[in-house]
């Protein structure tokens, strides 16, 4: 059994809790984790507000070749990574490697941003009182960021929040999911012998209750939090005074146009957004829209790809849906089922479940007001439901409270554009499942999926504020 301390320059009072991580897929322990106290992040955070001035003389060319240097380091431990990520979230083995190549290009795109700053020159002499006067517009970092990112990719939504603060010169402290402590370590000892100053730098794992208290100290100027809307609306409300971006949950439509062709391979590709990882993504593919005179047809090609998705142990190779991240959320799932059946939702796939394990489950005729339509599963699970017109396609799609990401396919770019106008999400994935995402685009949500972007340009961003400076004449 691994043995982690959690990473921070502050002194560390004595003595410490230890967390035991337990496999989502046997729960066997698979490593003990040194938690964190409240003097530990007060700690963590006086010690990183010093560092600001050390980092904001540190040269973007140096953050840079802090975040490549990472980069390669990242590249070279792929298996022992990797592993790290099936032991800990239950993730298959052949998703965990793409994790980490993802959280590769998350690091070299954040170099990338650091490398290229941009300031703007302004002429000020539109009106008289400007006259003879040039503005110079520069962005300067916030201060302390304090980033919380949850269990379900646990590399490479730390990466997403400790890349872009490298880059934009910003100390950070993280709270990693109390599930999934250890990739969030390794990666910041990673960044620390890559060049970073360590007070600049913090992992403190602990519950949620030990940092909440901290997170309004004046010294915190940004709070950027991924996970579930009910926590994260309620940071919004308690953090009223700082910056805070939030990237949460879903329920990701996908729509099938009769034009859509190539019936199996879609069929296939919405499998993989509906399944893969146990659906443990807020862009995971939960409800599946298809045009009525091509339904039946569809139904059953997703019906054969869900009933033999790959699944069961993550670290077998070509396993695609592992296990849920606990057995009390396979019971979570076991219950929206059963009572949707209740409901009369009618089950297109047989029930089977062993612990944490459930495998692919897919349904129709669910009510709307069922938490399998209405709320985020995030689990293995997807509701499929015709429509007979576009128009009607897209006010399901909005028939959410949620709005992260939509798929459609279509050969029909009128349609494509009317729904890029009118779906209620931070991105309409034209030709592909909702659950696609390149590491660099600008990605959230509106509604009640956030607020803010992540990619390391968009969260350079928020980590940073515009300051100008007036040349004066004479």
């Amino acid at each position: 059994m691994r043995q982690e301390r959690f990473v921070s320059a502050a002194s560390k009072p004595a003595p410490h809790g230890e967390l035991v991580v337990r496999s989502p897929f046997d729960q066997q322990p698979v490593a003990k984790v040194e938690q964190a106290t409240a003097e530990d992040w007060a700690a963590a955070l006086q010690m990183a507000s010093q560092a600001r001035y050390e980092l904001l003389r540190m040269p973007p060319h140096q953050r840079a070749a802090i975040l490549e240097a990472a980069a390669t380091t990242v590249k070279a431990r792929r298996d022992d990574l990797a592993t790290l990520l099936v032991e800990e979230a239950g993730k298959p083995l052949s998703l965990a490697r793409v994790e980490v190549d993802r959280c590769v290009e998350t690091l070299l795109e954040s170099a990338r941003v650091a490398r290229t700053p941009e300031c703007q020159l302004l002429d000020l002499s539109a009106f008289p009182s400007g006259q003879g006067r040039w503005g110079l517009l520069r962005r300067f970092p916030v201060g302390v960021v304090v980033g919380i990112t949850p269990f379900n990719f646990p590399l490479n939504l730390v990466a997403h929040k400790l890349g872009p603060a490298v880059a934009a010169g910003c100390p950070i402290l993280l709270k990693p999911a109390s599930q999934t402590p250890s990739p969030a370590l390794y990666l910041a000892r990673i960044l620390i012998s890559s060049g970073l100053p360590p007070q600049a730098l913090a992992v403190l794992p602990c519950p949620g209750q030990t940092v909440e208290p901290l997170l309004t100290a004046p010294e915190v100027r940004l709070v950027t939090f991924t996970g579930s809307a009910q926590v994260g609306w309620h940071l919004k409300q308690l953090c009223w005074s700082q910056r805070v971006t939030l990237e949460l949950g879903g329920n990701a439509a996908v729509v099938v146009e009769e034009d859509a062709g190539h019936w199996e391979a879609v069929a296939q590709r919405i499998a993989l957004g509906a399944f893969a990882y146990a659906g443990q993504s807020c862009i995971s593919v939960q409800r599946v829209l298809v045009a009525s005179p091509v339904y039946e047809q569809f139904r059953q090609l997703l019906v054969a790809a869900a009933t033999s998705f790959p699944t069961g142990d993550p670290a077998a190779e070509g396993i695609l849906c592992g296990p849920m991240i606990s057995p009390a959320d396979a019971q979570r799932l076991q219950d929206w089922v059963f009572s949707a059946q209740q409901a009369g939702a009618r089950l297109l796939t047989p029930w089977r479940r062993e612990g944490s394990l459930v495998w692919p489950q897919l349904l129709e005729q669910v009510p709307h007001q069922h938490p399998l339509w209405a709320e985020e599963a995030f689990a293995p699970v997807a509701v499929l439901e015709p429509f007979r017109d576009f128009e009607e396609a897209l006010a399901k799609v909005n028939d959410s409270r949620f709005g992260l990401q939509c798929g459609l396919f279509t050969r029909d770019l009128g349609k494509i554009r009317r729904a890029w106008e009118a779906v209620e999400v931070g991105a309409v994935i034209a030709g592909d499942i909702p659950s696609w995402r390149s590491d660099p685009m600008p990605y959230g949500g509106v509604k009640q999926s956030g607020t803010g972007r992540e990619g390391p340009a968009w969260a350079v961003e928020s980590m940073t504020e515009p300051r100008l400076l007036v040349l004066s004449p004479g």
